[in-house]
């Protein structure tokens, strides 16, 4: 079939508007993305654990639903990927940690939960590298994850199998997760949407640290649109998460309206642009990619200012935090199974540990005058813009940029600093396709907004898709597919699993 036909790569509000009016069945749809999984994922390994038996199951049923007659969900009959940090039941959940790696959980989590009662189907589980520690999908459960536009390089973390599954067009949803930039960095490698939420948005009951709210899920897809969508079944009210705001059974924002964007003006809005908020180190070859982005999307813009918030402290601020809440769950793991742990948990373990009561009380206290910093800026700027990622897709081999335009970096997560600069706040980021680098592979731009003004972020992001879809030089693409059916084996290639 041809990419305009083959229902695998359909959008999931085309897809769900199809099934509606009965142009294309649940079945129809499982079987086309069932189908694409089965010859793609052997160059790729996005999804590591399936169970097609109980999709088409589940896709029958739905058809069944839809025949009698019966109210359908927001998300009928979709195919939705869901990252290996969430339950499904049935499905191994392994964290990406060969401590779990026998865990099958007897029921969904919160999130699945939500998403399977309006009419959502799970595919199966994707790559996460071990405990989303990291943004490069590796582990040694399942191995490594590839980028679908060149199966040699990184496609990023800690969503990666997530990004890789909507690139190849196995489900037209997938679920992430978001710490210092686990959605976003996936996202802008394999060339598809993620959207970082506002705390609470999308409630964390099950968040060990639950005052700190750094990590949240969120929605991955294909178009903005799609993300808005699902998103509209995600932010549901749920007390358990402390920056949920729940009153008399409701939030104050309307989920249902994330699926309903309202047009947005790009001309009558106050624009700052930032190459690297003034502290992350970005390398040379992803600043001219950012510029030569706005340079083509500036007729299309309002007044654009040079100009970003004050993010004085964010390296320090972000490394305490990060391994304050490592510390708290990992601890135990690192103390009684050492050899099962990898180096990037145990590092945040051992940071965590030699961090001071005081050193945490004044990562705290710089956290809030951040904060403070960036609702005044914002008070006169609208949206700010900048690359998604500080570099360009590297070899996967690497576990990390050790490295950037030849200064070293600090540590692990340090090149993740132009997507942490919003977690840090609490402010939602969203991260779309924009142009390729000089390998072909996707560019990704990051827009912040408002702190709990999500869907007013949705809004402009859907608005920045179309003119950038109207810009050959810009226009996203999608994997060559006919090149990963012909591709080898991925789990044959040399370090397919990271050493222990």
């Amino acid at each position: 079939m041809s990419y305009a036909t083959d229902p695998a790569d359909l959008s999931a509000t085309e897809a769900r508007r199809l099934i509606a009016r009965r142009q294309l069945s649940a079945v129809e749809l499982a079987e086309a993305c069932i189908s694409r999984v089965e010859t793609l994922d052997h160059a790729v390994n996005a999804v590591v654990a399936r169970d097609f038996d109980a999709l088409r199951a589940g896709a029958k049923a739905a058809d069944a639903r839809q025949a009698a007659g019966k109210p359908l969900g927001a998300l009928h009959g979709l195919p939705v990927a869901i990252k290996d940090m969430n339950d499904v039941a049935g499905l191994p959940t392994t964290f990406g940690s060969e401590i779990f790696r026998d865990n099958v959980p007897a029921q969904d989590d919160p999130l699945v939960a939500g998403l399977r009662a309006a009419g959502a189907l799970p595919l199966g589980k994707t790559n996460n590298p071990e405990w989303s520690a990291g943004a490069n999908t590796r582990n040694r459960v399942y191995g490594t994850t590839a980028n679908p536009h060149d199966p040699r390089r990184s496609c990023g973390g800690s969503s990666g199998g997530s990004a890789v599954a909507l690139a190849c067009g196995y489900a037209p949803l997938a679920s992430g997760s978001d710490l210092g930039g686990s959605l976003r960095t996936p996202a802008a490698y394999c060339g598809v949407v993620g959207f970082r939420p506002s705390p609470g948005v999308v409630p964390g009951a099950a968040r060990a640290t639950g005052l700190l709210p750094q990590s949240t899920s969120g929605p991955m897809a294909r178009t903005v649109a799609d993300c808005g969508l699902m998103l509209s079944v995600m932010a549901s009210p749920d007390r358990r998460d402390p920056f949920t705001t729940v009153i008399d059974g409701r939030t104050p924002w309307d989920p249902s309206g994330f699926a309903r964007l309202h047009r947005c003006d790009l001309g009558a809005l106050r624009i700052g642009v930032t190459e690297d908020f003034g502290f992350a180190p970005v390398e040379s070859a992803t600043r001219s990619l950012f510029r030569t982005a706005l340079a083509a999307l500036q007729p299309f813009l309002g007044p654009v200012t040079e100009r970003a918030p004050d993010c004085s402290g964010a390296d320090r601020i972000f490394a305490v935090l990060r391994a304050v809440m490592f510390l708290a769950t990992h601890a135990r793991f690192v103390d009684e199974t050492p050899a099962l742990v990898g180096a990037n948990v145990t590092g945040n373990v051992a940071e965590g540990r030699r961090y001071s009561a005081a050193d945490v009380a004044q990562a705290l206290e710089m956290q809030g005058a951040y904060h403070r910093r960036w609702q005044t800026f914002f008070d006169s700027c609208d949206i700010v813009m900048s690359p998604a990622v500080t570099v360009t897709p590297r070899d996967w081999h690497e576990m990390f940029p050790t490295a950037i335009d030849g200064a070293p970096t600090h540590s692990y997560y340090h090149w993740l600093g132009l997507a942490y600069a919003a977690t840090i706040p609490g402010h939602p980021a969203i991260t779309i396709p924009c142009g390729r680098d000089s390998n072909g592979l996707p560019f990704g731009l990051q827009i912040v907004g408002r702190r709990h003004d999500d869907a007013t972020l949705l809004a402009v992001a859907a608005e920045l898709e179309a003119v950038i879809s109207g810009l050959p030089d810009l226009a996203p693409g999608r994997p060559d597919l006919d090149r990963l059916r012909r591709a080898p084996n991925l789990s044959a290639a040399s370090g397919f699993f990271p050493d222990a």
